[in-house]
């Protein structure tokens, strides 16, 4: 486990062979920088490694929506930790089955207990933890967390020039592709001259992430592939949201969806999304390439 993030004094980490999203997702926390999602690169059911250090004070079961074309669990669970770094300070974590009981003190790395396919979930998502730093008073909403900083360093590299690839793996689901031309940590783009990497599941969320290393402009157009898809709305710390200009991505005549993360320590791979299970037929080791359109 490797510390990533960190706020009011609390590290959050990643497991070495995972990859992290604070962008990546529809709900609030998610645009308003107070959720980091900890993809531990584990299949459903298999333990979840805690990502902070705290002591288990309280776990709620919550019913969850059933999941939209695909099989999930009726139920999620909050479980709430208080911090050990910052003791005034609770951790919240979603859509994990706890095997822990309220009292007991975990690590980095410790099982917290099994990933949950949840209905908050889309028929595309992986396992993965939902993590906030809440006040002890509100530690439930789904807004009100404390804003989180990206506390790891961003790889210099060239911009993205073409989405080509070759695919790795495939099923109904999605594929992966690893692109040509992607830094060692993900997709990049260009900024007002800088370079970030992208940080979105896009079109389909109507927002784009983009981690930088200086301070992000607070306004700027965000190119891919040398083609405006973005403006910057907002920024906070080395990070900033661009609402997009509504591309489309297409491979092979298909509309496709791109779900894009942050992977520190491995090897990044490009998450391509058909509209519904199964409308990709890809190979594996079959060479591709996405479209933009407009």
């Amino acid at each position: 486990m490797k510390p990533v993030a960190s706020s009011q004094g609390i590290n959050i980490y990643c497991p070495k062979n995972g990859r992290f999203s604070f962008f990546n997702s529809p709900y609030p926390a998610h645009h308003l920088y107070t959720g980091i999602d900890i993809y531990p690169d584990r299949k459903f059911g298999d333990t979840a490694p805690s990502p902070v250090t705290g002591k288990v004070i309280k776990i709620r079961r919550v019913k969850c929506p059933e999941g939209k074309m695909f099989k999930s669990s009726s139920y999620d669970y909050v479980i709430l930790l208080q911090s050990l770094e910052n003791p005034e300070r609770w951790i919240k974590i979603l859509h994990v089955e706890p095997a822990v009981e309220v009292g007991e003190t975990l690590e980095p790395g410790d099982d917290l207990g099994f990933l949950l396919r949840s209905g908050f979930f889309d028929f595309w998502t992986d396992p993965h933890l939902h993590v906030e730093v809440r006040k002890p008073s509100d530690p439930l909403r789904a807004r009100g967390g404390f804003k989180i900083e990206r506390s790891m360093r961003i790889n210099s590299a060239e911009p993205v020039r073409e989405l080509s690839g070759t695919v790795i793996e495939s099923k109904p689901e999605y594929s992966l592709v690893s692109l040509k031309d992607a830094s060692n940590q993900g997709v990049t783009v260009e900024l007002n001259g800088q370079t970030g990497l992208l940080d979105a599941g896009v079109p389909h969320y109507g927002w784009i992430g983009i981690h930088v290393n200086a301070d992000p402009p607070s306004s700027g157009v965000v190119r891919l592939c040398n083609r405006n898809i973005g403006t910057v709305r907002s920024v906070y710390s080395n990070m900033c949201l661009a609402k997009h200009y509504n591309p489309t991505f297409t491979l092979n005549g298909k509309p496709v969806r791109l779900s894009l993360y942050v992977h520190p320590f491995s090897a990044p791979l490009v998450k391509i999304v058909p509209l519904r299970p199964g409308g990709l037929e890809l190979k594996r080791l079959e060479e591709i390439a996405v479209a933009i359109n407009f």
